[in-house]
């Protein structure tokens, strides 16, 4: 079991205040651990899944997980590490992607053991003097204090005023579920901090907070995220999954290991590594079995230069675009992210680059998805 020392180091970035929570942790009081996610996509990724695992180190010392779905402020949008503010989502959107949210959630989390909210449970039921009285408890001078808006400001990139509600709506998130600790990516830090400032002003004990790293997608980059396509989600096929692992740079294996596994491990060979590294992310999310059997793949495609055993068909009859047939194919996993692929210029139709993402696939041919994802028409 993972010690008290552990979890306050071990894929940690930042702990605030430190000396407070590692007293409530030595005390015998059962924690609320609060984190929230806005069902902004379909799919969770391992960027997630690492705060994720920190929350599962809680549940496993015997702590509550508090987990709320922002069905509400996805309405606005985080505007956090945000270059320009978020595309609305209607209510249909948001139902859709939050439908899968905890069949995914419990590949990491005991989710019976979860407490889960909505917060649109409390917002629905408010009425305009409510965000007044909200709004009453901050500064704008504080609230654009944030590092994303000023960045916005200097560029001559619009803030807009609802975009500086959402701190706010996520600090009366953990006043509403009483939360003892909030996580989050770094990226989180003056949302949760914000959260500290209103339990103050309302008298309540301020909750800790705990940041995590950013997990770097398989760009070596940017930040793992569905909208630059650089993501390894939780639920893809284990082929697809220990493929998109051998990708990563070797720069980044280390922040691997460290943040989406149990693991420590020396890196004297890196493609030995990764192949561990590999096995073991896979067989996380699928089983020991499959995680052998995509490595075996792996190995005889890339390494022995053979051809996949097993490959997607999709029929094209009567003409078939090839963003649907990307997404058929479970390829992509909406026409959105397959535009990306090929305009990122990382799909190719019988050994060709393709450029238009709605020309059609012909009959009998073969596209290749990136380094690692093949399909048949």
């Amino acid at each position: 079991m993972i010690t008290s020392e552990k979890l306050l180091s071990h894929g940690v970035e930042e702990v605030i205040v430190k000396e407070h929570l590692e007293a409530a942790l030595k005390s015998d009081k059962k924690l609320r651990i609060k984190f929230g996610a806005d069902p902004t996509a379909p799919d969770l990724h391992l960027g997630t899944a690492v705060v994720l695992r920190k929350l599962r180190e809680f549940q496993n010392l015997g702590h509550q997980v508090v987990f709320i779905i922002g069905d509400y402020t996805a309405k606005i949008g985080d505007p956090s590490g945000r270059s320009k503010a978020r595309p609305p989502l209607t209510d249909a959107e948001i139902k859709a992607n939050a439908k899968t949210y905890f069949q995914q959630v419990g590949k990491i989390l005991d989710v019976k053991k979860a407490e889960i909210h909505h917060n649109s449970e409390w917002y629905k039921k408010e009425k305009f003097d409510f965000a007044i009285g909200l709004m009453a408890k901050f500064t704008i001078q504080r609230i654009l204090e944030r590092d994303d808006f000023q960045k916005r400001i200097k560029d001559g990139v619009e803030v807009y005023e609802h975009e500086t509600l959402y701190p706010m709506m996520q600090a009366y998130d953990s006043m509403m579920v009483k939360a003892d600790v909030e996580i989050g990516g770094n990226d989180q830090k003056f949302n949760m901090l914000t959260g500290r400032d209103l339990q103050r002003h309302m008298g309540l004990p301020e909750q800790d907070v705990i940041t995590v790293p950013l997990l770097v997608g398989i760009d070596g980059h940017k930040k793992m995220s569905k909208s630059a396509g650089n993501y390894i989600g939780i639920t893809e096929g284990a082929t697809v999954m220990f493929g998109k692992i051998m990708s990563v740079p070797d720069t980044l294996i280390n922040q691997y290991y460290e943040l989406c596994t149990n693991t420590a491990r020396s890196i004297e060979d890196p493609r030995e590594a990764k192949l561990e590294l590999a096995k073991i992310i896979t067989g996380t999310y699928h089983n020991a079995k499959l995680a052998e059997k995509a490595k075996e793949e792996f190995v005889r495609v890339f390494s022995k230069h053979g051809k996949p055993s097993k490959r997607p068909v999709v029929k094209s009859a009567g003409g078939l675009s090839l963003v649907d047939g990307m997404v058929k194919a479970g390829a992509a996993s909406s026409k959105g992210e397959a535009r990306r692929l090929v305009e990122q210029g990382g799909v190719e139709i019988n050994n060709k680059k393709a450029t238009n993402p709605s020309e059609t696939i012909p009959a009998g041919a073969t596209v290749k998805v990136g380094k690692h994802y093949y399909f048949d028409t």
